[in-house]
């Protein structure tokens, strides 16, 4: 039995992750949210996860840092400088971060790059993804995780390779993007395809999420794996031994 710290508990995705918690057999020490500092938090359980807010990840760095407990990192919407902080912090304590913690989805992105690395440029990539009216980043973390899956089975790099936000008078698709779509209404938990297009034939893979619950089981089991690992950025495909 292990004891859980949750940041962001007061959320949707924090009050699911109580209940996976305790489904799994472990304890929650405690949690907090907005405006609350989660050094104390730190200093008394054994593993912290954190489904809260970009802005509030170099508190909860720090604290994990001091505290010397390992953190998972579900939070959505990261820039490069967050991912930067992330890096730096391994260097000191286990840290695994991820746009889903999905079982599911993780295995999803693990076929994304197996087909992208078999498949050639001439098969055109199409990443459309659904979520709730409520979701405030685009294109979603997922749909990045699938995208950059992608991008790593082509050799590419994506942010050179990504086309989104398609309006109007767009031209020809250039060979070799990838190209996304987000769909947001109602109160999808989340739904993520990749099309591979090619002439007069397409592959489509699909993952569908039914409830958040299955972010939260695939959150307690990546922090039930990253308890005792040494300092390092870890990723979701590791937990499953991909």
């Amino acid at each position: 039995m292990a004891q859980f710290g949750i940041i962001g508990h007061k959320g949707r995705m924090g009050q699911a992750l109580l209940k996976a918690v305790a489904e799994a057999g472990h304890e929650v020490s405690g949690g907090v949210d907005e405006g609350e500092q989660p050094g104390p938090l730190a200093t008394r359980c054994e593993v912290l996860v954190d489904f809260s807010a970009p802005g509030a990840l170099s508190a909860n760095l720090a604290a994990a840092r001091v505290a010397g407990t390992p953190i998972v990192i579900g939070t959505t919407g990261l820039t490069d400088e967050h991912h930067r902080m992330i890096d730096d912090s391994a260097a000191y304590l286990p840290i695994l971060q991820t746009g889903n913690t999905s079982l599911g989805v993780t295995l999803l992105a693990h076929l994304v790059r197996d087909a992208a690395s078999r498949l050639g440029p001439e098969w055109d990539i199409e990443i459309v993804e659904m979520h709730h009216r409520m979701k405030v980043d685009a294109p979603s973390g997922t749909a990045l995780l699938l995208g950059e899956a992608a991008a790593a089975g082509r050799g590419v790099d994506l942010a050179s390779s990504k086309e989104s936000g398609r309006d109007g008078q767009t031209g020809a698709r250039a060979e070799g993007a990838i190209g996304f779509a987000s769909l947001r209404g109602g109160t999808v938990a989340g739904d993520h395809s990749v099309i591979f297009a090619g002439d007069e034939e397409r592959i489509t893979l699909t993952h569908n999420a039914e409830n958040r619950m299955i972010f939260a089981r695939g959150a307690v089991k990546a922090a039930e794996w990253l308890i005792g690992k040494e300092p390092g950025r870890y990723r979701m495909e590791q937990v499953l031994g991909l």
